[in-house]
């Protein structure tokens, strides 16, 4: 008796969609020209920068996603102006541009900067390393070769 229900149910729905609803056929309504011009997507990426002696996470747009190297190479060029004017800045010197990213097994990465790492401060380290730990599929240990100084993604600011 039970098994009558959902037949008579499952009836019902074909006829609702054979009939059409009351939907009457008619011409195609036309809409005008199609819109012209490209589309801007953005997506935002993460660097952390300095202010008042602390990391501070910074969004800016992109017009694509940027590799690692690159979003690096955005930390050693510093601030843009309008960051600087919200006291931002950079302890990441220009000469630690270019990077090399190895990663390695087991969740690890290895940053190496161009300048020496042991001639980082301790604050470009970390600047370093949350900005590379910031990815969406950053590995779990990050090192920058050299370093003096380490910092743990897990100790990154949110």
């Amino acid at each position: 008796m039970r098994a009558a229900l959902p037949r008579r149910a499952l009836a019902a729905c074909l006829v609702a969609l054979v009939a059409g609803c009351g939907v009457r056929p008619s011409d195609a309504i036309s809409a005008g020209e199609p819109p012209r011009g490209s589309v801007a997507l953005t997506t935002t990426i993460v660097l952390y920068l300095v202010k008042d002696g602390r990391l501070s996470a910074v969004t800016r747009p992109s017009a694509r996603p940027l590799f690692l190297t690159e979003r690096l190479a955005l930390l050693a060029a510093g601030p843009t102006a309008e960051e600087r004017a919200f006291g931002l800045s950079t302890e990441v010197p220009p000469e630690a541009e270019p990077f090399v990213v190895t990663v390695k097994a087991r969740g690890r990465m290895v940053l190496t900067p161009s300048a020496p790492g042991g001639d980082l401060s301790s604050l470009a380290v970390q600047q370093i390393v949350c900005t590379a730990a910031a990815l969406p599929d950053s590995p779990a240990r990050i090192a920058v070769a050299g370093a003096r100084t380490g910092v743990d993604p897990r100790d990154c600011p949110a």
